[in-house]
């Protein structure tokens, strides 16, 4: 066989494999979002994946394809998330830090692919009747903490700021609705959580005595957007225009001019606008929802790694190198012609 007919014979192959890859288009895209509203609601707030939710944007890129669109939110948040990548469920997934990185250094075949937020604030509230004035006053008490979840990691950070451990509080792991439920029945004293602790406060069921507004987020956890390594080999293509329409979304959620609706749009999730006007509105969205996996998210994700090895909620490692893949966010920018919007940040924090 000659070498010119060899060539030809290579490139036939070639050609039918690229045949064979567009016939394997899939049917469906599973996503998942580590939260959901109030009641159930399929919904959540303060997140730029509500954007490409509600405004339907991914649905509509994949429209002419064929391909459905479907989304998932989870109750029991990261660990829910992290199950369902087990099972096969899902092809991508919002989540935070450390059950990102309980998936990874547990054998997850996931590669991070986009920053979703950063310096994320929680809350420490307390029975009306409690003496508990803040973070120093609260050993030995009792406390939710849902447990494996972005903000667990945070509360072990600030534990840890002053002193103490987990060890050293009444530790009863509970999402946000039954931790309030705990609260208001007498059976619990504090409870760590979110934004959708403030309409229990407004009830005058709890009482606000820590807020990450404090410290500027500084024990707050980041999070991320992930994709199945299975995903993303068999559909790179697809798998740069799914990041390319949440970068869309997070490019719309920084204008100014789109807070209201932004507000809006989160309130679907049966949280009132209020509270979200109070929380956000002294907060730089563009900075805060800054999709760059740059040199700060980049530190922020190893020294949680760190900081959950020595809290005792990770024990495998994260090679970093292999996990994080900037390809697809470097082409979605390029064709937003987004490149220099967000300004990357340095390890510090710093510009």
């Amino acid at each position: 066989m000659t070498t010119v007919l060899k060539a030809m014979l290579g490139a036939l192959a070639w050609l039918g494999s690229l045949g064979g890859a567009s016939a394997e288009v899939p049917k469906e895209i599973n996503i998942g979002v580590a939260s959901i509203g109030l009641g159930g609601r399929p919904f959540v707030g303060s997140s730029v994946s509500a954007v490409a939710h509600v405004k339907g944007w991914l649905e509509e890129e994949f429209k002419a394809d064929g391909i459905q669109v479907n989304w998932h939110f989870f109750k029991t948040a990261g660990p829910g998330v992290n199950e369902a990548y087990t099972n096969g469920k899902l092809d991508f997934a919002w989540q935070g830090d450390l059950p990102q990185l309980i998936g990874r250094s547990s054998g997850l075949k996931t590669k991070f692919i986009l920053g979703l937020s950063r310096r994320q604030y929680f809350y420490l509230v307390a029975r009306q009747d409690s003496t508990a004035k803040g973070i120093d006053d609260i050993k030995g008490r009792s406390v939710a903490i849902q447990k494996g979840t972005c903000p667990h990691l945070s509360v072990a950070r600030l534990l840890a700021a002053h002193g103490l451990k987990e060890k050293d509080l009444k530790v009863y792991n509970l999402d946000a609705l039954a931790a309030v439920s705990a609260l208001s029945s007498g059976d619990l004293e504090l409870a760590f959580g979110s934004f959708n602790l403030f309409s229990a406060r407004d009830q005058g069921l709890i009482k606000i005595i820590y807020s990450g507004a404090e410290d500027g987020g500084k024990y707050g956890c980041s999070t991320g957007f992930t994709v199945t390594e299975g995903f993303a080999d068999r559909h790179p293509d697809l798998t740069r225009r799914v990041v390319k329409t949440v970068v869309k979304a997070a490019h719309w959620a920084a204008q100014p001019e789109n807070r209201t609706e932004l507000y809006q749009i989160w309130a679907k999730s049966g949280v009132d606008v209020r509270h979200f006007q109070e929380e956000w509105d002294s907060q730089d969205l563009k900075r805060k929802f800054s999709p760059l996996i740059d040199d700060y998210q980049v530190n922020r994700y190893r020294v949680a790694l760190d900081d959950a090895k020595q809290f005792g909620l990770v024990r495998g490692g994260v090679d970093f190198e292999r996990w994080i893949d900037r390809s697809y966010l470097d082409a979605a920018l390029a064709e937003l012609k987004l490149e220099g919007f967000w300004s990357p940040e340095a390890s510090s924090g710093k510009p």
